[in-house]
């Protein structure tokens, strides 16, 4: 195991890491740029290192920064959290390189599926279904019309090294094509440094359904079932829940067998989430996350399974003592994620926080990285806090979080809290009767 491990991250996520690193009797080595010095993990880690100021490009996404503080902090293992570097292939191969672990999959794994494309026709070799689509294709390139009327419209045009709901775009005819690609291509490189992008149907109004997997070093891989993370805005995640709901039972079987496969014809190490639209009982895989997600609390809850010590002990060599038999779900848990932000306008609120009043009672947790006298910054993602409730089924879990979200207090910066109750007590929601365009169709939130 581990003697030490450097938290290549910030906010809530980094405070969920140190905790399990606490929990296993491994010490911690928290980075941080300048504006971040009050951060919690960073009070409670047993070492603290600077590694530049507020611009993340300086600091968070500073490989050779990161990479002194192992040296100086004589860590082993770098774990690398949610965003900045977390699914950066280059990073993790600079990790091993320098004789310290990097706690995710090899760097191969992640360029496979870091790639919408290449990873698209890894899951096809396996038989999993894809959205319809192309492979690379070029704004200056007539063929490319061809190309998407084949395909149909609407559609999409996606960054190929794309994720977090960025480098997306809809066309709904013909004329729109070449002009939406040339503003994506460059959206695309500005973003991830890439502009290769790819064409694939547009699926009105699916769902959004992840498996949540692992697999060590000894060819076991695993999968704790699945969530609906259906509430977005923009293509990013509000509310998640697991397990998904009306679901067909005999298609999700087999979707979980595919999913073992995929994991085993990688040789994948690791955790790791595959994505799916899913709409009139067939699932489309659409991406695959080579990470923790922000979401695995709302699975850990129902399996009862600590996800980050499982993806710790994978990445020291540990093999699985799990069986797919051991893990069972139980109940049901929400996940709403908690920013810092004008709930109508969205725009980011940072600030000091004054004061600061998490719920909490039975099947209450929170994961956030807030105390009263923080400063939220303005430099960073809004995400502060993730409330997750747990119940034995969806309608009293979604009561039990309506509660929870009343609870929850924070002065001197605002929050979408007000929204999340809003959805709470929205009927459709409360039926289940959602998809991904659920806040522009029910609640006009574009």
């Amino acid at each position: 195991m581990f003697d030490k491990i450097l938290i290549a991250n910030r906010g809530e996520i980094a405070l969920r890491v140190l905790k399990a690193c606490k929990e296993m009797d491994i010490k911690s080595v928290a980075v941080y740029s300048e504006p971040d010095k009050e951060l919690k993990h960073v009070k409670m880690a047993d070492e603290a290192i600077c590694i530049g100021p507020a611009q993340s490009n300086k600091s968070y996404l500073n490989i050779p920064a990161l990479i002194s503080a192992c040296e100086v902090s004589g860590a082993d293992a770098v774990h690398p959290g949610v965003g900045f570097l977390a699914e950066n292939d280059h990073f993790a191969e600079q990790v091993v390189a320098s004789g310290y672990t990097f706690i995710g999959p090899d760097p191969e794994s992640i360029r496979i599926m870091g790639n919408k494309i290449s990873a698209k026709e890894m899951a096809t070799s396996v038989g999993l279904q894809c959205v319809p689509g192309s492979g690379r294709v070029s704004a200056t390139n007539r063929e490319t019309l061809d190309i998407a009327n084949s395909i149909g419209y609407p559609l999409l045009i996606k960054a190929a090294a794309g994720g977090g709901g960025k480098g997306i775009k809809i066309v709904r005819k013909e004329e729109e094509l070449l002009s939406s690609m040339r503003i994506t291509q460059q959206e695309a490189l500005n973003s991830f440094g890439s502009d290769e992008i790819y064409l694939e149907k547009f699926i009105e109004n699916p769902r959004h359904i992840e498996v949540q997997v692992i697999a060590d070093n000894f060819g076991n891989a695993l999968h704790f079932f699945e969530r609906d993370c259906s509430i977005q805005r923009k293509n990013q995640k509000i509310i998640e829940e697991a397990p998904a709901w009306d679901l067909n039972e005999t298609k999700k079987e087999e979707l979980f067998k595919l999913c073992i496969n995929c994991l085993k014809k990688m040789k994948y190490k690791g955790v790791g989430t595959f994505e799916f639209l899913y709409k009139d009982d067939e699932f489309y895989f659409i991406e695959m996350n080579t990470r923790l997600q922000v979401e695995h609390t709302v699975t850990e809850m129902i399996t009862n399974m600590d996800l980050v010590k499982l993806q710790i002990e994978t990445a020291a060599g540990q093999e699985l003592e799990l069986k797919q038999n051991d893990i069972k779900k139980y109940g049901h848990a929400i996940e709403c994620r908690i920013n810092a932000e004008d709930p109508e306008t969205f725009i980011p609120s940072p600030g000091k926080v004054t004061e600061y009043d998490p719920p909490g009672g039975i099947g209450i947790r929170v994961d956030s990285h807030l105390y009263a006298g923080y400063t939220v910054s303005p430099y960073y993602d809004a995400l502060i806090a993730k409330i997750c409730a747990f119940s034995f089924d969806r309608k009293s879990a979604i009561k039990r979080m309506s509660f929870a979200l009343e609870e929850f207090f924070v002065e001197g910066i605002m929050t979408n809290k007000d929204l999340q109750e809003i959805i709470m007590k929205e009927p459709k929601f409360f039926e289940g009767d959602i998809s991904i365009n659920y806040l522009k169709d029910v609640l006009n939130i574009s």
